[in-house]
């Protein structure tokens, strides 16, 4: 544990929290792609099936259950709770364009090739393209609420700052995770345009809206 996980632990919980209050308060997940919160649902709860094998910290475990059961909780209220304001015209991204080459990729390229190390790779794999319907929805709509906005900020943010903790776990510890760092780097990469959006519209008080 350093800072820069500490922080992009938190800034990751803050992300979920945004949304699950925007989607509680608003009781309506509008602007929300359902297909990136089932990704998400997938990545935690396939990278944190050790749950059931290992602990390693209260810390940990706490984080690892908050996390499965708020990605849970909002894929409910998308497509339950507040089914009816779902807009399934404009979440529109063939999800399975990601999920299956993600999972040939974790067969082909992992640290074992066991079922636990697999659908850990599986995980970090597509958590790095999982945001790509929330982006290509916002496109589509042509903007984007605060709300909405400030979520994908602080998921970006987190992203970033594990790239950080990599980097000082690599020179204080001798510690490297290609596969994680690479999907990471990634991960980020898909983030930049939107960041610079953020920067220039969001902060400055106008509504964020993205070119078709």
């Amino acid at each position: 544990m350093n800072i820069f996980r500490l922080s992009g632990d938190l800034s990751h919980l803050l992300a979920i929290i945004l949304l699950l209050i925007k989607i509680w308060k608003t009781r309506s997940c509008a602007g929300v792609s359902g297909k990136s919160q089932i990704m998400f649902a997938m990545v935690f709860t396939t990278r944190y099936l050790d749950l059931l094998t290992n602990f390693i910290s209260l810390y940990n475990t706490t984080m690892k259950v908050v996390f499965i059961s708020c990605s849970i909780a909002t894929v409910y209220l998308m497509f339950v709770k507040f089914k009816a304001t779902y807009d399934s015209n404009h979440d529109t991204f063939r999800m399975e364009f990601l999920v299956v080459p993600v999972a040939g990729l974790a067969f082909l390229v992992n640290h074992d090739f066991s079922p636990l190390e697999i659908l850990w790779t599986f995980s970090i794999y597509l958590e790095a393209v999982a945001i790509l319907p929330q982006l290509f929805m916002i496109s589509k709509t042509g903007e984007a609420e605060t709300i909405t906005s400030h979520y994908l900020f602080a998921l970006g943010v987190y992203r970033a700052l594990y790239i950080l903790n990599w980097i000082y776990r690599y020179y204080f510890e001798g510690f490297f995770d290609l596969i994680a760092v690479v999907a990471g780097c990634v991960q980020t990469v898909l983030y930049c345009d939107f960041f610079y959006l953020y920067i220039t519209k969001v902060w400055k008080g106008k509504k964020l809206t993205l070119p078709a």
